[in-house]
């Protein structure tokens, strides 16, 4: 300690330089620390990013890896989208650390080229005036060379207005009546709400899932005040005014020759708890073996899973049903139903989920890290995996196109390895007792074996049912948000808008756009003409969007 402090000059300019020359010392250190900090973020997200790439590449090509690989890329998603605001904020106090230190560069974080904002956003033009005289020498003689434009994305707060729909009374001077146009339509009668905010209303609820309590409370924070109970009014109404347009899209549906059918789970309120309704969905998606009719949703709500539901649904429809092996479809499948049998085609995705879940390698190293009880990881189960994947690689390869194509690939790659899979499914079955899980899972492919091979002789026919469990999955989001449907009434109308919703988004329209013009139109559209207004119709018919009368 004397020996350090006897280094020390007692001049106090020398006391100054010597802590000048420390403080910088420190600053270039902070700088030079901060840098690296930076770096290593900066490092982390491009591992991230380029990981997340990887991982949608490979589902793109080779199919899913895993059941869970949908959910997996979503907590991927979020685990990039905090490291990439990690390694900015660490690129700004990088930038802040080299600027105070002076003598240490500050850190470059490349980041790939930004796309240009789309061209239908209006431009506002912000210009800097020039300097009027040359800041080097004063001259005031100066000529444009040209200008650098530099583009920021803005947007412009939700804005709230009242139109005020003024009908003018004549009296006529002869006869002494008085006339006035009629009044302009509203879903509820005397209502007071427009075809925009009740489209908003709708799609925020069965689009987005934000119930209605919580959008009252939106409104509320932006100055307009609005009930739950007055909002609920709204959605009533527009549901009861835009059944047509559901109507016409069961048709449509029932129309085709080959459906996807499946069904979930969705509380409803009961007294004192809380019962287990189901929403069913009926899919027609002829893209895959490209087919010219457009694709829709079609969504029904009962109070329960019994059988008679799906029949009732079907009563009047045949054809190919995709669907999972629930026992309420079997009646449909008699083959002295009225009008004609209904044939079924079996799911290699429900097929195949029931051997991976017994072979997930990766899945039993987790809960073994966690120190959770894993189960086995059963060879076999590993082989049938493998063997289904072969199949699902042909059908990537066939997809959109026409349905004799498909058949003829089918019948020369996929109908070889159906016949290996059935005889090597068979001889493994009989080595496993009846009670084990691979027993179960191979035997519920055997049972159906007619079901698993009807995709052999009809192109048409897919090898999964992700059409419907696609279609499906707004129900669950909405769970997470909504928890329960109120009431009976409540289902069946989410039943209604889920149909309208995502059938929209099926033929890439944008859902609360057409809602808004069909509500803005149906009152006074010749009923006869109403499939002008059907999702796949509307962009050729939609009205132009009204001038701002602001």
């Amino acid at each position: 300690m004397d020996a350090a402090l006897s280094s020390v000059p007692d001049d106090i300019e020398a006391l100054k330089a010597l802590l000048v020359a420390a403080t910088r010392r420190a600053d270039e250190a902070e700088a030079r620390l901060a840098g690296a900090t930076a770096r290593e973020t900066a490092i982390e997200a491009m591992i991230a990013h380029l990981k997340l790439q990887i991982a949608r590449l490979r589902r793109d090509r080779f199919g899913a890896s895993a059941e869970r690989s949908r959910r997996l890329l979503d907590q991927m998603e979020l685990q990039l989208e905090d490291l990439e605001a990690d390694a900015v904020e660490d690129a700004v106090i990088a930038a802040t650390a080299a600027a105070k230190a002076g003598t240490v560069g500050a850190f470059e974080r490349r980041r790939p080229a930004r796309k240009p904002f789309p061209d239908h956003l209006p431009r506002e033009r912000v210009v800097i005036p020039a300097p009027c005289a040359c800041p080097a020498c004063g001259g005031t003689r100066l000529s444009k060379l040209g200008e650098d434009v530099t583009e920021t994305l803005e947007v412009i707060p939700r804005s709230w207005k009242v139109v005020q729909t003024v009908r003018e009374k004549m009296s006529c001077r002869d006869c002494e009546r008085i006339a006035q146009p009629p009044a302009p339509f509203h879903v509820v009668p005397r209502g007071w709400a427009g075809p925009g905010f009740l489209a908003m209303l709708l799609f925020e609820k069965y689009g987005q899932h934000q119930p209605l309590n919580r959008q009252a409370e939106r409104f509320a924070r932006e100055g307009v005040a609005l009930s739950t109970s007055t909002l609920a009014d709204q959605i009533g109404a527009a549901a009861t005014a835009l059944m047509p347009l559901y109507r016409r899209i069961e048709a449509h549906v029932f129309a085709a020759q080959r459906l996807h059918g499946d069904d979930t789970t969705v509380p409803v309120m009961a007294r004192g708890r809380t019962d287990t309704a189901r929403l069913w969905t009926y899919v027609r998606d002829d893209r895959p073996f490209g087919g010219s009719d457009p694709p829709a949703a079609l969504f029904h709500y009962s109070r329960d899973r019994r059988g008679e539901h799906p029949q009732a649904h079907l009563v009047s429809w045949a054809g190919i049903l995709q669907a999972d092996a629930y026992g309420g479809y079997n009646a449909l499948y008699a083959a002295d139903r009225s009008p004609a049998p209904v044939i079924e085609a079996g799911c290699f995705a429900h097929a195949r989920r029931k051997f991976f879940e017994l072979a997930d390698i990766e899945g039993v190293a987790r809960r073994k890290s966690r120190g959770e009880r894993t189960g086995m990881v059963y060879p076999i189960a590993l082989e049938a995996v493998q063997r289904l994947d072969a199949l699902f690689d042909i059908e990537r390869g066939i997809n959109g196109k026409p349905a004799t194509e498909r058949l003829a690939v089918r019948q020369g790659l996929s109908a070889p390895l159906m016949a290996e899979l059935r005889d090597w499914l068979t001889a493994q079955f009989a080595k496993l007792s009846r009670g084990h899980d691979l027993a179960k899972a191979i035997n519920y492919m055997l049972r159906r074996w007619g079901a698993f091979t009807r995709f052999l002789d009809d192109g048409r026919v897919c090898i999964t049912n992700n059409a419907a469990e696609r279609a499906l999955r707004c129900v669950p989001l909405g769970r997470k948000a909504w928890l329960f449907c109120g009431s009976d009434r409540g289902g069946q109308r989410a039943a209604i808008l889920y149909t309208l919703i995502q059938t929209a988004k099926l033929n890439d329209v944008d859902p609360q756009a057409w809602l808004a013009d069909v509500l803005a139109r149906i009152a006074g559209h010749p009923a006869h003409r109403i499939d002008d207004l059907l999702p796949w119709n509307w962009p050729s018919t939609a009205l132009p969007p009204p001038p701002d009368s602001r």
